[in-house]
């Protein structure tokens, strides 16, 4: 056989074999989509958000004191511990007054001397003054001379000196009395308010000097927010004007109001003390943080329902319906959330359409029949 024939009987095979593969092939009809129903859409909305300055701060009480001794000496008892509640006026600390009291005695005796010494120069005085009106009826009469009636006044002159130096001497007993007493006083610590313990920093045996803190105490009743702010936004806070603060811990979001902004800048950072007023809230304690988001304007931003975010680890998609009732997938970025609400940074336009709680299903290229 040579080339020729070779190649005609190659190209006449080759045919065939395209001839019959072609009438072996059958046109397939397109597939409708699946129709999924029963699911409700929201829609991607541009609204305008406020502009906040956050600013993380600490929860304190309204009041808290640090108590400590105003003389020096031995703890004898201290009768609360760290989250006790206390009430006004309360003992908390006792000093040992054995001292004190001793000075109150020794005091007391010498009130009671100095009464006696008023007394005796009350009556000394008394008699000398009557003894004074005899001789000046005497005088009158001419019956005593005048050297005479001269050493009877001048008795009664040192007997009136007497009483008015017995009267300061009192004076002076009782001024000390009443300091021996307030010292006595000192040995008693009372909580200054209602409120907790919050520290305790001596037990029963340490020696208390003045200023060595014993215990602090938070006074009872709302608690605030202390926050810095910079010298900037100064401008667009006044106080009584609320203010969302978000609790540390847990989703928990609370409105407080400015209660104190502080006068004096740090001179170190330029920024001012803000004091937030917060309302009861369940499991609000002091030593908390908080943030405090101070609005200063509003900006345009894309919000979602929250509720058509579906989770994939540490990304967020949404299941998007075109135009055509078409459900696809589209991987989104968000911001923050508010009001059942969540910013749109990027993956969706305003306006469009998404699935709400679409749970675990799997609707890519799904037709949607939306919920009446």
């Amino acid at each position: 056989m040579n080339k020729t024939l070779l190649y005609s009987t190659f190209a006449i095979g080759l045919a065939a074999l395209v001839f019959l593969s072609g009438c072996s092939t059958k046109e397939t009809a397109p597939t409708a989509p699946t129709v999924v129903s029963g699911l409700a859409v929201g829609h991607a909305k541009l609204e305008q958000v406020p502009v906040a300055n956050r600013a993380v701060g600490t929860i304190h009480a309204s009041e808290s004191a640090v108590l400590s001794a105003q003389v020096m000496g031995r703890i004898v008892s201290v009768q609360v511990r760290e989250g006790d509640a206390v009430a006004a006026g309360q003992t908390v600390v006792r000093l040992d007054d054995a001292q004190s009291q001793s000075d109150v005695a020794r005091v007391q005796a010498n009130v009671a001397g100095a009464k006696h010494a008023v007394e005796v120069a009350e009556a000394e005085s008394s008699l000398a003054a009557s003894t004074l009106a005899r001789y000046q009826t005497l005088r009158d009469r001419k019956s005593v001379s005048p050297q005479e009636f001269d050493v009877v006044e001048r008795r009664s002159q040192e007997a009136g000196a007497q009483l008015e130096a017995a009267k300061a001497q009192m004076s002076a007993v009782e001024a000390g009395s009443s300091g021996a007493r307030t010292a006595a006083g000192y040995s008693r610590i009372a909580a200054p308010f209602a409120g907790t313990v919050t520290a305790r920093h001596v037990d029963p045996g340490t020696l208390a000097a003045p200023g060595v803190p014993l215990l602090e105490i938070d006074k009872a009743g709302p608690l605030q927010l202390h926050v810095t702010v910079d010298e900037s936004l100064l401008p667009s806070l006044r106080t009584g004007m609320q203010v969302p603060v978000e609790l540390s811990g847990s989703a928990q979001q609370v409105n407080g109001s400015v209660a104190a902004i502080l006068p004096a800048a740090d001179p170190s950072t330029h920024s001012f003390g803000v004091k937030i007023a917060l309302p009861a809230a369940k499991g609000l304690r002091a030593g908390m943080y908080g943030t405090a988001s101070f609005a200063t304007g509003s900006r345009p931003a894309i919000l979602l329902p929250q509720a058509a975010l579906v989770a994939h680890g540490s990304l967020n998609s949404v299941w998007v319906v075109d135009s055509n009732h078409i459900a696809w997938l589209r991987y989104v970025t968000v911001g923050a959330q508010q009001s059942g609400m969540i910013e749109a940074l990027s993956g969706v336009s305003a306006g469009e359409t998404v699935i709400l709680n679409p749970g675990d299903r799997e609707l890519s290229g799904k037709r949607i029949e939306v919920q009446p």
